[in-house]
């Protein structure tokens, strides 16, 4: 996994985007924010401090679960009791009716279409009647070229960390590649590679999709990176 690098290189730009996207709909939540997908925990930081409400960190993958207890424990006590982490995916975590807000960021072109589907009763069933989930929309289209992208390079004591993300199609599917490495003063110490798969969806379609399931979208929010929808309630089951 690239968790190791992952905070080095990209957290402190995440943080900002994360704040800027969701800490005005963090500071409406009254009963818990519902982080779907936590990650090294961006999202949930933020919603510690924009909050005054039970967060719940939902994040089946041990090597970012581990990235996000670190960043927990580092945070003052007070804050620390009001998050709880939940070590699987949504639909097998058993939340029901714990939170007002959810927010789902860099996870839905993530996930494979039937495992997209089950996510969206699962979010209904946690949400609290009239519950709002905002979420970083997917990409909606596959590139037609690879696009090749440098991360910033990071200084740490003596080394240097840096990295190259290049997208490209593949079928049906958009192929994330990412090569990281660690330099220090006699070259590259260490190199480390990872592929992610993502799937495209247009904005139109995932309110379809999410409709399906009893999900209305809200007016535009003023950008093209984020879609809210509201819930009516919980679902039976």
């Amino acid at each position: 996994m690239s968790a190791e690098f992952y905070d080095i290189l990209q957290a402190e730009r995440d943080r900002d985007r994360v704040h800027r996207l969701y800490s005005a709909d963090v500071r409406t939540a009254r009963a818990g924010v519902l982080d779907i997908g936590a990650g090294t925990g961006t999202v949930t930081a933020m919603s510690l401090v924009e909050s005054g409400a039970a967060v719940h960190a939902v994040e089946p993958t041990r090597a970012m679960r581990t990235a996000l207890m670190t960043r927990l424990a580092d945070m003052p006590a007070d804050l620390r009791m009001r998050v709880t982490v939940h070590a699987r995916a949504l639909h097998d975590s058993g939340l029901r009716a714990v939170a007002d807000v959810a927010i789902c960021h860099n996870v839905i072109g993530c996930l494979q279409p039937t495992r997209r589907r089950t996510l969206w009763p699962a979010v209904a069933k946690a949400l609290l009647p009239g519950g709002v989930l905002v979420l970083q929309l997917p990409p909606a289209s596959l590139p037609t070229t690879a696009v090749s992208t440098d991360l910033p390079i990071v200084r740490v004591g003596e080394h240097e960390y840096g990295g190259r993300m290049v997208t490209s199609a593949d079928g049906e599917r958009i192929r994330a590649h990412f090569d990281y490495w660690v330099r220090g003063r006699a070259g590259r110490l260490r190199e480390r590679a990872e592929t992610f798969w993502m799937w495209p969806l247009s904005r139109a379609e995932l309110v379809e999709e999410m409709s399906e399931h009893g999900f209305a979208a809200l007016p535009d929010r003023g950008d093209d990176v984020t879609l809210a929808a509201r819930h009516p309630g919980l679902l039976d089951g």
